[in-house]
């Protein structure tokens, strides 16, 4: 499908956003269409990263893109943020990975929680893409419930001695600094969870990538195993206080995700109409039949709703009023929708549509991982029952 995309805007989404927020979604598309496309395919097939994007991302100040100008960063408001994800996530789910882990999981905490020599020393470096970041949370055993995390940090008296295991890493094999959440206290007790950024290539630190994966294959995941890895007292991001600092980095990345979605949703709409309007079946084209139409129409109204929802949590985000809560409806509720689209693109393609020529069924395996990373559909469903009842049932 060779088709330059144009949008899908069924509610004329663009008469509500800025000139600036236009121009920046229409350069990252027009990146996406040139540099991206053509390599993604042969990438997710082969199961490696293309690397060769990185500079290029950050040349383009799509890294960490709504953090300050002061540290290298594009000062772009959450809304053209959102957009920027929309429209790599429109190429792969990989690609918008890299740059919501460098931004909203690497940068974003040092800004928030590192000190001034961690922000001059790594966010430049970081904001251009000489420099690539991991985020090291999820553990093998403990997902969605990292309060448990067996990961330790032990006072020394030159530093602290890290022990333990981190998986589902992604970047962890091509970073050059890891961002580690690690218990200082007893296990089990939350509020000794701190940060630590630790060099990949430090003494102890081992990076493995994970074989196998029928989804994100186009996304380097990795475990990161820890080993007596010392490493001195400016390693701690000294104002990290216990799982609410790791927990407010996922509500960060959690918001590039709801409009990531967007991105995986529009291409296989775009997809989809492109092919029934070419296929002929039974005396006429697929556009032609009632059942395909239909399935059309399902896809663009989710769509348009998904946009609108994905707008406001932004505009509420640059007001400073957005919630941890709200972005969890926003999360389940756009991977959701764009799982659902997928799957009828894939259909919609027939035979056709288990081909990497076209794009439906790649979108489709990399949103079940999206469904499942950054908190669960179910857990999230319960983050919103607690909002609404006022009892927590996990």
């Amino acid at each position: 499908m060779t088709e330059r995309f144009q949008g899908v805007d069924f509610y004329d989404i663009d008469s509500l956003l800025s000139e600036d927020e236009r121009m920046i979604r229409n350069a990252v598309r027009g990146w996406v269409d040139e540099k991206v496309l053509p390599v993604i395919q042969e990438a997710y097939v082969e199961g490696r990263f293309p690397a060769q994007l990185i500079p290029q991302m950050g040349e383009l100040g799509m890294l960490g893109a709504n953090l300050p100008e002061k540290y290298g960063c594009a000062g772009r408001n959450n809304v053209a943020y959102g957009l920027i994800m929309q429209e790599l996530e429109r190429g792969d789910s990989g690609v918008r990975s890299v740059a919501s882990v460098q931004g909203a999981l690497v940068m974003f905490p040092i800004l928030t929680f590192g000190s001034n020599e961690q922000k001059e020393s790594w966010l430049p470096l970081l904001a251009s893409g000489e420099k690539i970041g991991c985020f090291g949370l999820t553990e093998p055993d403990y997902g969605s419930n990292p309060v448990g995390m067996v990961t330790t940090a032990k006072k020394t008296p030159d530093g602290w001695l890290l022990n333990g295991t981190k998986r589902w890493v992604t970047n962890g094999s091509m970073a050059h600094v890891a961002l580690l959440w690690a218990q200082t206290q007893e296990i089990g007790d939350s509020r000794g969870i701190r940060g630590f950024l630790v060099p990949t290539d430090h003494t102890g630190v081992t990076a493995r990538d994970l074989r196998g994966k029928l989804s994100l294959r186009a996304s380097d995941s990795s475990e990161l195993h820890l080993e007596n890895v010392e490493v001195p007292d400016n390693a701690l991001l000294p104002n990290s206080e216990g799982l609410k600092s790791a927990l407010s980095c996922l509500t960060q990345a959690r918001y590039g995700i709801v409009w990531g979605a967007l991105g995986a949703a529009m291409a296989c709409f775009h997809e989809a109409v492109n092919y029934s309007r070419e296929r002929v079946v039974f005396g006429g084209t697929l556009a032609m039949k009632q059942i395909q139409q239909l399935r059309l129409a399902d896809m663009l109204t989710g769509i348009t709703q998904g946009q609108l929802l994905a707008l406001q949590l932004g505009r509420l985000k640059d007001r400073g009023a957005m919630t941890a809560e709200q972005v969890s409806l926003g999360k389940r509720s756009n991977v959701n929708m764009a799982c659902e689209i997928s799957r009828e693109a894939r259909r919609l393609l027939g035979a056709n549509g288990i081909l990497v020529e076209y794009s439906a069924m790649r979108h489709m395996a990399n949103l079940e991982s999206v469904y499942t990373y950054e908190g669960t559909h179910d857990l999230h469903g319960l983050i919103l029952g607690q909002a609404v009842t006022g009892k927590a049932a996990y």
